[in-house]
């Protein structure tokens, strides 16, 4: 793990890495209600912006640590669809070995040291492997993801402080997507723009458009330049939606009317490929190939997993302690 250099963005790579993981989620919760995938699954359909803007700012040897909701995350860092279905149906082909399922996706060779399915509990993770790589005199930054639900308990702020004290190279990306499970962001939290909560902590705070791939990309950029120059973290506030429910077989019924086709009016997916015919970087009928070839691999990749191994009785408690 040693790369940080960061070629320019390929904005047609943008759009194919965003209808994978719109894809994968919509066969995750296909699978899962077929009984294929035991345990919960959260997704993040909506969502591919930030994942894929923030992700590309960063080089294979900077670290991530991500959420329950982290699918897109692994999805952006290299994680092969086919090793994560598998890993999500607890097959010994799955990334953990089918040990860890749907929240806990983690890949140490892509610099993905873990998924958390306790919130913020990435957070701290994340500082400790800046702080390592601080230590070290290595140029790695980390970059930690979390919701907006996550800045209103303790570890978020015990975090940022510590960051911001110890001049730590961690970018901090709240993926704010106005809900905290069930709860609306304005019944739990007093000011809209969570960024602000930054100035406690003597660091940047910036919010951006979470459905602007363009924009999460320039913000996250800007930010683990700083971080590696020496001058410490940053928090992003990404603004973002979900089109699915909390998990499960959530039906949201607690939205508001009308705001579910409110946020996908403003599709991050849509906003892309539009911006790449109106450029002419990309045709209508590119796109749609594209497209047809990311259905393919999905449902071919799902199958092959759902045909792999069970894990070994016998190797039940494996991978529990290190060897």
């Amino acid at each position: 793990m040693s790369s940080h250099n960061q070629p320019p963005p390929d904005r047609r790579q943008w759009l194919r890495t965003m209808l994978l993981i719109r894809r994968f989620e919509d066969k995750v919760q296909q699978l899962f209600m077929q009984g294929l995938i035991p345990g919960t699954t959260h997704l993040c359909q909506g969502q591919e912006g930030v994942a894929v803007g923030a992700t590309s700012a960063v080089g294979t040897g900077d670290y991530v640590t991500i959420t329950y909701r982290g699918h897109g995350q692994a999805l952006a860092r290299g994680i092969d669809p086919e090793a994560a279905f598998a890993e999500l149906m607890g097959r010994e082909t799955g990334v953990c070995r089918g040990r860890g399922g749907s929240m806990h996706l983690t890949d140490f060779a892509r610099g993905l040291i873990g998924s958390f399915a306790i919130v913020g509990a990435g957070l701290p993770v994340a500082l400790g492997a800046a702080m390592s790589a601080k230590l070290r005199g290595s140029s790695s930054v980390a970059l930690t993801f979390f919701g907006d639900g996550a800045t209103n308990i303790g570890t978020f702020h015990e975090t940022l402080n510590m960051a911001s004290v110890w001049k730590a190279p961690v970018v901090f990306i709240c993926e704010n997507n106005l809900y905290g499970e069930y709860s609306p962001i304005h019944t739990t939290t007093p000011l809209d723009d969570l960024s602000l909560r930054a100035a406690a902590y003597a660091m940047p705070g910036v919010t951006v458009d979470g459905n602007d791939v363009n924009a999460v990309y320039a913000a996250t950029r800007t930010a683990v330049e700083r971080a590696r120059a020496g001058e410490g973290p940053t928090l992003l506030e990404c603004k973002t939606y979900r089109y699915s429910g909390h998990s499960r077989t959530d039906p949201a019924r607690y939205r508001q009317p009308g705001e579910l086709d409110a946020w996908k009016a403003k599709d991050p997916i849509t906003r892309l490929s539009d911006a790449l015919v109106a450029e002419g970087a990309m045709s209508i009928a590119e796109q749609e190939a594209l497209r047809q070839e990311i259905h393919n691999l999905i449902d071919a990749a799902a199958a092959r997993a759902a045909n792999a191994p069970w894990p070994k009785r016998e190797e039940i408690d494996r991978y529990v302690y290190a060897e």
